[in-house]
């Protein structure tokens, strides 16, 4: 009924949609003389707003076509190297005769509402001195039913599996909310003593003890018993989607969530943005829409595995009390001895807060200390960890360092 709801709003904006369409179109053309009047540009600016604000966003392209290495443009090919049913492997490599001298790093994307495609900066970056391999999650309503359900074991299983694919000369970096994951898939790779372990895996901004820095987002978690999570947050996928059935936590109410823990940002945004169309600022109003266009762009996560991360994660605590396990097998990070950590926080991450990723090393017990390494950017949030500029400039660099010298 949720989802259905939600599709019927779209549609009962559509005519108003096309209505301020044909509108700000007559107001924008210059044979039109209150186009040049300022009620006219706020008209129109205002009309383009809310057209902004309420159309659906469809899934982003890479746009990762070329990178500049030392002066040079180098052309980068992107290939899909494994297809699962909730995952596809995407490879993206330069075109250039060192490129077979690249460490292989396998960066694994949040399975959180947003597409892979969010990462697009974080494998620019990348892409100029590494082979690099995305998981690339799929929209769970474009999955049929009959492939089965997607859980917090299935995670670790894909996770495990692309490991083993990629090799022993694999180096893993976990964005944001699969740090834990992460971890746990390593740890369980240590603990068979299975050869596919990576030579380092780097954790970004990741709940890995959510208790050591409480945030919003950890306490809303904390709050409500998960049949309120199941009851409030979850449904069906409706019939005219191939995922028909299927029990998603719909990516709209992902966006809700997102934008909920920082409306007065989002206004301003949005505010900003009328004042440049007014202005004539066209560059300023069109990074607006890309970045909103990325932001907006959300996909359906499998019921499933929401839930279960948020009990085993977010509720119960059960990495790093010890107590998570996966097929009756423990997950213990004390098992790795062999793959150099390496934690990346944020000074104003207030997703996931200095001290939730730290928390990995104390986990890692018997991992030598010159295998471990922290580094704490002052001045970013959340997103500046893995985008933007000190991202480029000050994060990427340490990490390409911290992988050269662990790749022997």
């Amino acid at each position: 009924m949720l989802y259905r709801l939600y599709e019927f709003q779209h549609a009962a904006l559509m005519p108003w949609r096309l209505a301020g369409d044909f509108t700000r179109g007559l107001l924008s053309n210059p044979f039109f003389p209150a186009s040049y009047t300022h009620l006219g540009k706020s008209v129109a600016a205002g009309l383009e707003i809310f057209d902004d604000a309420v159309r659906q966003r469809p899934r982003p392209d890479w746009r990762i076509d070329s990178v500049k290495v030392d002066g040079q443009r180098q052309k980068v090919h992107r290939d899909c190297i494994l297809e699962r049913p909730f995952c596809h492997l995407q490879r993206f490599h330069r075109d250039s005769p060192d490129a077979a001298k690249d460490p292989k790093v396998l960066l694994v994307a949040p399975l959180s509402g947003h597409y892979a495609t969010l990462l697009r900066g974080t494998i620019q970056a990348l892409v100029a001195d590494h082979d690099v391999y995305v998981t690339d999650w799929r929209d769970a309503r474009e999955i049929p039913c009959d492939e089965g359900e997607f859980g917090f074991d299935e995670y670790l299983d894909e996770l495990m599996s692309f490991m083993r694919y990629l090799g022993r000369d694999c180096h893993v970096i976990a964005v944001c909310q699969p740090a834990p994951l992460v971890l746990a898939a390593v740890s369980l790779l240590a603990a068979q003593d299975d050869p596919a372990q990576p030579r380092t895996m780097t954790l970004m901004g990741g709940p890995v003890d959510t208790r050591a820095e409480p945030t919003q987002v950890t306490r809303f978690a904390e709050s409500k018993p998960l049949s309120w999570f199941e009851r409030t947050l979850i449904t069906e996928v409706p019939s005219y989607y191939d995922g028909a059935g299927r029990m998603v936590y719909p990516g709209f109410m992902q966006l809700s969530g997102f934008i909920s823990m920082n409306p007065s940002r989002h206004f301003d945004a949005h505010l900003r943005m009328f004042r440049h169309l007014v202005r004539g600022d066209g560059d300023s109003a069109a990074a607006h829409r890309a970045f909103y266009d990325e932001y907006q762009a959300v996909m359906d996560t499998p019921a499933k595995y929401y839930l279960e991360t948020v009990d085993r994660i977010f509720q119960r605590h059960l990495l790093p009390k010890g107590e998570l396990e996966w097929r009756d097998h423990q997950v213990n990070p004390a098992s790795i001895r062999s793959t150099a950590l390496l934690t990346v926080e944020g000074e104003l991450d207030d997703i996931s807060a200095p001290g939730q990723t730290l928390a990995a090393h104390d986990l890692c017990s018997n991992l030598p200390r010159v295998m471990q390494e922290t580094y704490m950017q002052m001045g970013v949030g959340h997103y500046g960890i893995f985008n933007g500029r000190r991202w480029r400039e000050q994060i990427k660099p340490r990490i390409a360092d911290f992988i050269r010298r662990h790749s022997a």
